[in-house]
């Protein structure tokens, strides 16, 4: 028998690495197994966006909006390079929600918590506002409002690497074919799915962070009989090439009640979402519908000018959140809050079980997980999450534009586009990418657009990355602009760095 661990994670998204990140930085001993790449499920296929739930103020869920912007500050605290305050435009719809009820919703967005970093609402009239050009004439008065969009893959794999750096034990193409416990101890078979190669590890907890597979592993590894804990909700986004020019988003009503986001996107594209779709299916094969990409089409067209269909759609994704089920009718009304259950067999060991959640509050979900670990284990350190910046994210939200400037003249043989992108992605650890950069030709390698060798030898060095499609769609958007030939002469590069896994 291998290693005793303190705390056996399952699951590598948001969630699963903000415990790692938490366990590990508190000094327990962790094993995380995640059977694909982090972040490869929910975690990459969300909204962008750390906010704080503008929408839920209808079901009343006033603690959930005010647990959801406290952090907001505190992410956009301690990853300022890869979360950013978005400001959005809410145009009133004269058959939708009056305007006193949009106000009062403002009023108590603002209210609930007072953001150090987030700029206040505030009335606008459309006719007189920059994105009177985008929107149809229909439109005449609306909202300002801010929230903040990040990358969420970026996110989880920053959790992760961390968790990495303070001593966890980060597997990914690992998968959990049994688990039992025996004399407080679980013992677990994992699977490299690479080389199929099994190992035995012990744990003395286990934490449940498979987020929509939660139900299905209770159901396969535990001796729980009624498994039905949750509600899977498909959530799709369709990408269009980019539908205006100024940096606003948008935030739309819609006539069933729910609400759209129309938010730019790496420059070049507007992405549209999300749907609300309850999910009955093969988890690890879905996409977005037909249906639902023209339900996105036909909402959109309500407000803007340049009318879109599914001819105009580009790029699309999809997720399934695993919602706690608390009986709602409709996916919409379905909380995104979530529950944290202990399943204690005997005083030494339990198996801690995540339903819900979303990426805004893994943070703080991850804090109360860790403080159940302590309280089963014994308390080790204190909370400290809160606190401490992510890889990279060490400088103050005020000093990002001259750090950028700085490195753009450290580096005045590169492109300035590409020091921004690399900054909005790694922050301060640029520094450690280009260490041995002088000239352009130590790039190394260029793979297309401005991918090259000395990015992608940090990805897998230091970000778990294996294969291209870990590079281009999780740790950076560049699937966006390759091609078939560059993404083969990426995978052919990477078989050769990765050459043999090592062996679990």
């Amino acid at each position: 028998m291998n290693n005793l661990y303190d705390v056996f994670i399952i699951g590598g998204g948001i969630n699963g690495c903000g415990v790692a990140r938490d366990t590990a930085g508190r000094g327990y001993s962790v094993y995380l197994a995640e059977k694909s790449d982090i972040a490869s499920g929910t975690s990459s296929a969300s909204s962008k966006l750390i906010h704080g739930g503008l929408r839920y103020l209808e079901n009343y869920e006033f603690s959930l909006v005010r647990a959801s912007l406290r952090e907001r500050d505190i992410l956009i605290k301690i990853a300022p390079h890869i979360i950013s305050e978005m400001r959005f435009v809410l145009p009133h719809h004269n058959n939708l929600r009056p305007v006193w009820l949009l106000k009062l919703g403002m009023l108590l967005y603002d209210n609930l918590y007072s953001s150090k970093y987030i700029k206040r609402s505030s009335y606008i009239k459309i006719p007189f506002h920059e994105s009177k050009s985008t929107l149809t004439e229909a439109f005449n008065k609306g909202f300002e409002y801010s929230d903040c969009i990040t990358d969420d893959a970026r996110l989880t794999v920053l959790n992760a690497a961390d968790a990495k750096r303070l001593g966890g034990d980060i597997n990914t193409r690992t998968m959990v074919k049994n688990m039992e416990q025996k004399k407080g101890v679980w013992n677990i078979e994992v699977m490299d799915t690479i080389s199929n190669e099994t190992k035995y590890v012990q744990a003395k907890v286990v934490v449940n962070a498979t987020g929509p597979w939660v139900d299905s592993f209770l159901k396969n590894h535990s001796k729980q009989t009624k498994v039905d804990n949750i509600r899977l909700v498909k959530g799709s986004h369709i990408v269009v090439k980019k539908l205006f020019n100024h940096s606003y988003a948008y935030i739309f009503q819609n006539s069933d009640g729910r609400v759209f986001f129309a938010v730019p996107w790496e420059n070049e594209f507007t992405f549209i979402g999300t749907t609300d779709v309850d999910f009955i299916g093969d988890l690890d094969n879905f996409s977005a519908s037909d249906d639902e990409i023209n339900y996105l089409c036909k909402s959109a067209n309500q407000y803007f000018r340049s009318g879109i269909s599914s001819n105009d759609v580009i790029k699309h994704w999809s997720g399934v959140r695993p919602l706690y089920h608390d009986g709602s009718t409709k996916a919409q009304k379905a909380s995104r809050d979530y529950t944290i259950k202990v399943d204690s067999q005997d005083n030494k060991s339990a198996l801690i079980n995540i339903f819900g959640g979303k990426m805004t509050t893994y943070r703080q979900l991850s804090e109360e997980v860790t403080n159940k670990v302590g309280s089963i284990l014994g308390e080790k350190k204190s909370p400290w999450t809160s606190d401490v910046h992510l890889p990279g994210g060490d400088f103050l939200l005020t000093e990002k534009t001259k750090i950028v400037d700085g490195l753009a003249k450290k580096y005045d043989y590169l492109d300035v586009d590409y020091i921004q992108r690399l900054f909005n992605s790694y922050g301060t650890r640029v520094e450690y990418i280009l260490k041995n950069v002088s000239s352009i030709d130590d790039l190394g390698l260029h793979f297309g657009r401005d991918l090259y060798q000395v990015e992608v030898d940090y990805l897998m060095q230091e970000e778990f990355a294996l294969y291209p499609e870990d590079v281009l769609e999780r740790r950076t958007k560049l699937y966006l602009f390759l091609d078939y030939d560059k993404i083969e002469n990426l995978d052919n590069y990477m078989q050769k760095k990765r050459k043999v896994r090592l062996k679990i």
